[in-house]
Parts: structure tokens; sequence; C-alpha cells
């Protein structure tokens, strides 16, 4: 049986975007089902269905996993490939998508994710430009350690990919423009297959837009 992956509106929601891209870059069937988080009457029994009535949530037959750290390891457990092989590699994987999943405030802040949109951005905070610093850091720093077999963070497409991929979409909707390695890795990442899936499924769905704001996907 294939998975179920309960997402969000996919212009806006980046906590939906990591397992869904996960699964679509690891090549794991599964079924995507859209979850309306608009303020109308059936919203309470939508969430109720839910166990911390929020997206994302992966259904594997009777068991229910949420939080998208939680849905990729889970998921990693299952399909081999999903970490990188190298245990130094593999630590250093899960310290960069757990300080995504966990950090950055004032990126989600003040860049929320709006995928269709482009609007660059003339002033930026200093807490923006501090956490852009950090996120290019580490994409230099990662591929330049662990990048040398491909084009992505660790070569070859993994869970931390997943992790960055709402900010690719962040750098270009603001028109954040990083150089060297960093750039080439903001490329790469949006040229992947699932991110322009993502992105088209995201233009041509009518049913939720403006609506499903980030702001409305607590962090998970």
């Amino acid at each position: 049986m294939a998975y179920t992956l309960f997402i969000g509106n996919k212009n806006y929601s980046s906590w939906s975007l990591r397992p869904w891209l996960v699964l679509r870059q690891g090549g794991i069937p599964f079924r995507e089902e859209l979850v309306s988080l608009q303020d109308d009457p059936g919203k309470a029994a939508r969430l109720g269905k839910l166990p911390a009535g929020r997206v994302p949530v992966l259904a594997d037959g009777e068991v229910m996993v949420w939080d998208s750290l939680a849905i990729s390891e889970y998921l990693a457990e299952r399909h081999p490939g999903l970490w990188p092989a190298d245990p130094v590699a593999r630590a250093w994987a899960r310290c960069i998508s757990a300080e995504m999943h966990s950090g950055f405030q004032a990126l989600r802040q003040e860049m929320s994710m709006d995928v269709r949109a482009r609007r660059p951005q003339r002033r930026r905070s200093e807490a923006v430009l501090r956490d852009v610093a950090r996120v290019e850091r580490i994409w230099s720093d990662t591929r330049s350690r662990f990048g040398a077999r491909g084009d992505l963070l660790f070569g070859t497409f993994t869970i931390a990919d997943a992790f960055y991929a709402p900010v690719a979409f962040r750098f270009r909707t603001y028109g954040v423009r990083p150089s060297g390695v960093a750039g080439e890795y903001l490329a790469a990442l949006l040229s992947l297959p699932g991110m322009q899936e993502w992105e088209t499924g995201g233009a041509t769905d009518e049913r939720l837009m403006d609506h499903d704001l980030d702001l409305l996907y607590p962090g998970d």
C-alpha cells in the first residue's frame, strides 16, 4: 500500500513541501491529499482528523506520522539512501536539517513562502540578513566538504536538500542571489524535477489561493 501525504496549498505550505519532495525525489510511491486550512464551517472537522491539527501528516496504513522532520526520519528508516551513507556526512546532514527545522525565524517571518510571487526586497532587517548569510554559509560549506559527486549538498539528493527547498523558493521570490558555490546550489535545487512539479502544482491550484498563507502553517 502506498503512503498518503496530507499537505497544504503548494504555493504557500513550506512545511508540506519538505516531506513531499523527499517522497518524490526518493522515487517512493505515495498519494497526496490536500487539506484546506481556510476558516470556514468545516475547518474544525478537517483538522480534527489530523493528529496535531496541522499539515503535513504521513499515513502508512494505520500509522500516522506528523512533523516534517519526523516524517522524513520515518521514511529514511524504510527507504535507504535518503540520508548520506557516510556517518560523518550523515551527522552533518542531520545537523543542518535540524537547524533549518527549528531556526531561521526572521527569514520565515519576513520571507514567507509564496512560490508564484516575485517581489524583490529593497530593505531587509539585520535579523534576515544574518539568516540569509547563515544559509549561504551552510550551502557553501556543505557543498565544498561533501558535494563533489554531484550538484546537491551531498552530491545526490538527500533529506537535507528537501529541508532547504522552501528557502530556494523564498530566495527566488524575494530576490536573494547568492554568489559562487551557494548560487550554483540554489540553481541546482530549483531545477530538480520534484521542485518544478511542486511549482506547477502551486501555480495551477486555484482552490485555496490566498487563503492558506504560510502563517497558517505553524512551525512543525
